[in-house]
């Protein structure tokens, strides 16, 4: 409906159409809402599975040390060489003032290997570790 004037007379529209703009900004929020969880899709890594407990998002600030099944170590998407794992994760801390590190170690990993990681981590300060696992179906 446009604007009346005093003779009845149709004029120029003056209002902005807002539905185009309002059908780009719901594009772009489906959009980012799909591409969020997969931002940190990190290291491709075949995770235990176990039931739901809490949801993580995994998102770059969080420091997140991967382990593959050949036992390379990535602190988020970075390669890690294993003597300078513990000052790496620390450094991690202070940039991210945080003290929690989230460990996702690969399915087919030794246990013995995990524990040992776990224990040189202790071992050097680092208590709050979280495990990262998969939900099973």
């Amino acid at each position: 409906m446009g604007m009346q004037m005093g003779s009845g007379k149709k004029g120029p529209v003056s209002d902005i159409n807002v539905t185009p703009l309002v059908d780009v900004m719901l594009v772009l929020l489906v959009i980012f809402m799909v591409t969020a969880p997969m931002l940190f899709s990190g290291i491709d890594l075949k995770l235990p599975k176990t039931q739901k407990i809490n949801n993580l998002a995994m998102r770059p600030e969080l420091v997140i040390l991967s382990v593959t099944p050949t036992e390379q170590y990535y602190l988020g998407k970075d390669l890690v060489v294993s003597k300078d794992l513990v000052p790496s994760i620390l450094k991690q801390f202070k940039a991210h003032r945080t003290d929690v590190i989230y460990l996702r170690a690969d399915y087919s990993l030794k246990y013995e290997k995990v524990a040992k990681l776990i224990a040189t981590l202790k071992k050097a300060g680092v208590s709050n570790i979280a495990l990262v696992t998969e939900t099973e179906k």
